[in-house]
């Protein structure tokens, strides 16, 4: 129990400032729209069809007012009501053996949704609607990501050292992706991941 706690207390001082402290320089200074904001009007996206169909959204729930949030970048949100107590309380379940946890994550931190199909030459487009910086990295499995206080009983990723950060209100467009399963993880939270299925195009009939 002293190693747990040992380590549990680390989570803000270490791993948050490990994950975020080189993001804090990317960071946008202004206010990120609340979860509820329309993702095409945050940042200017062109509505097209069934666009809202091929696009994913990266959020959290950080709450402004905690000023422990401040040491690793901030929360950029406008509203939001996870502390970073709650954030820890919910990294591990103690309800395995071995009895220092496995990870679980907080499940706020999220992709949405977190599995989308589409067809083969069809751009999808990634938004970080979150008031927190995150990383949307296509990995061949799943596992830790570059924090390793956050990683509990997971190994890092391969892909994760070489991730590139998504701050407030950014987006990224995944374009050309080939036929298949394609699996994305945040390689600072590796709790929040997303699989996108890629099919063959399909011919409407009129």
């Amino acid at each position: 129990m002293d190693t747990f706690a040992k380590y549990a207390g680390m989570i803000v001082t270490c791993g948050l400032i490990a994950g975020c402290s080189r993001d804090s320089a990317n960071t946008a200074s202004t206010q990120v729209q609340s979860r509820d904001a329309d993702a095409s009007s945050m940042v200017g996206l062109k509505s097209e069809g069934s666009d809202h169909n091929r696009k994913i959204a990266m959020r959290d729930e950080c709450d402004p007012t905690d000023p422990a949030w401040a040491p690793t970048g901030g929360c950029l949100l406008a509203r939001g009501a996870v502390r970073v107590a709650e954030f820890n309380a919910f990294l591990r379940s103690p309800l395995t053996i071995p009895a220092n946890g496995s990870l679980v994550g907080h499940p706020a931190w999220r992709n949405e949704p977190s599995y989308l199909s589409v067809e083969v030459g069809k751009s999808v487009r990634v938004t970080n609607e979150g008031g927190r910086v995150h990383t949307f990295t296509e990995v061949a499995a799943f596992g830790g990501g570059r924090v390793p206080p956050l990683n509990i009983a997971l190994s890092p990723a391969p892909e994760c050292p070489g991730s590139v950060n998504v701050a407030p209100g950014e987006r990224v467009s995944l374009e050309g992706l080939p036929l298949g399963i394609h699996k994305f993880q945040c390689c600072i939270h590796p709790w929040m991941r997303a699989v996108v299925r890629v099919s063959p195009e399909t011919h409407s009939h009129s």
